[in-house]
């Protein structure tokens, strides 16, 4: 078998993550994705620490691996004509400038769709296509803040602290590429074969990321309450812990649970408490409960507990920094991480299959890498003729 979507060609408007993650993940099922830059390239090739990856940042390879790229001046005739012969050839088109560029410049999602009546054509932005927000720039960082995302971490009374990688670029571009699954295949159900307009809001995204929270508050008015470390259920034994060595965090919200970690933690005796015995009394008394915990937790390291905890059937796990979980034995042999022809590593989809599954193995194309391979096979020009769509 193949990939599920080989032969299946995205023209890729999009520059910086939320649309490069979006067609990366389509890419990883085997889509052919046709990065459209302008001549001085995505800005996120320039997204790095290290002055020797300037034009191949970190994050640019891993949200482009396999692609390939092309150079064009959309703001001259000839490049707007290969761009319009590009689509031509695209199932899929893929954009994420400002609301109102894309139209300006004659691609937008009426003009294409019109001319291509079976095109899937997606946009991506900060608050969408319409509404007073519509002509606002933003970044995830914005979003986060606009969307009270910013306001759900720390504790009451902290300052508002933004998740600390791109959150809402990323769960976009997972909503983006389901969007464009899903056009995908209602088009092939459709005996006419009739594409679709997808309008992918940020703000939008990001309140769907959150629905947990924002649930409650629109059915019975529950303002999520700031808790730090404590789990969404709020249970005193749904937290964060110091250890000998490291922290560890604990999952124990079910009463089976519990008893199983105060077992562990060799102070069954606490059942008989009946500030203890109960979920309601351990609300109740969390401080008074906390401060018991941590003087046990203190007696081992979080390693120690973590496999104790584990093996009793406590859900539990050692704080650990970015380094050492990409190091853990249990990431190995997942199809995780993807060893790329160049030498790069990425990352894999999250998800495998049995067979046929995601995977590259291309390096992230260089700047305007395959414009001559593919304006040739588009029939438009060659050699030198080829620079005015620089």
């Amino acid at each position: 078998m193949a990939k599920p979507l080989e032969g299946i060609r995205i023209a890729d408007f999009s520059h910086v993550i939320a649309g490069p993650l979006a067609t990366q993940f389509l890419n990883l099922l085997g889509a052919e994705v046709i990065k459209v830059e302008p001549p001085a390239g995505d800005p996120m090739r320039f997204y790095t620490r290290d002055p020797a990856r300037r034009g191949m940042a970190e994050p640019f390879v891993g949200a482009n691996a396999g692609k390939k790229s092309i150079v064009l001046d959309l703001k001259s005739d000839a490049g707007l004509s290969a761009a319009r012969a590009l689509v031509a050839s695209a199932d899929v088109v893929v954009e994420n400038f400002r609301p109102g560029v894309a139209e300006r410049l004659g691609l937008g999602a009426d003009a294409l769709t019109g001319a291509h009546p079976s095109l899937i054509y997606c946009s991506v932005s900060g608050f969408g296509q319409d509404g007073p927000l519509r002509d606002f720039p933003a970044i995830d960082q914005v979003i986060q803040s606009v969307s009270g995302l910013m306001l759900l971490s720390g504790h009451e009374g902290e300052a508002a602290e933004r998740v600390g990688f791109p959150i809402v670029d990323t769960y976009s571009a997972l909503l983006s590429a389901f969007a464009i699954l899903s056009a995908v295949l209602q088009r092939e159900r459709d005996p006419a074969r009739r594409g679709q307009v997808i309008d992918v809001s940020m703000l939008d995204a990001t309140m769907v990321m959150m629905s947990s929270v924002v649930v409650p508050l629109m059915m019975s008015g529950q303002t999520p309450v700031r808790a730090g470390n404590r789990g969404f259920s709020g249970a005193p034994t749904a937290d964060t812990f110091p250890t000998a060595e490291g922290e560890i965090t604990i999952g124990a919200v079910q009463q089976v649970q519990v008893e199983r970690l105060f077992r562990v933690l060799g102070c069954m005796s606490l059942l008989d408490d009946a500030r203890f015995a109960t979920p309601e009394g351990r609300m109740t008394h969390d401080t008074e409960l906390r401060a018991l915990l941590v003087a046990r937790f203190d007696e081992r390291t979080a390693s120690e507990w973590e496999a104790d905890l584990a093996a009793a059937g406590v859900p539990a796990g050692k704080v650990r920094p970015l380094g050492e979980a990409m190091e853990m034995e249990q990431l190995r042999d997942r199809d995780l991480f993807l060893d790329l022809d160049d030498g790069s590593r990425v990352l894999n989809a999250g998800f495998r299959f049995r067979h046929d599954g995601p995977g590259v193995s291309a390096p992230a194309p260089s700047l305007g890498a395959d414009t001559e391979e593919v304006l040739s096979a588009l029939r438009i020009g060659s050699g030198q003729a080829k620079r005015r769509f620089w």
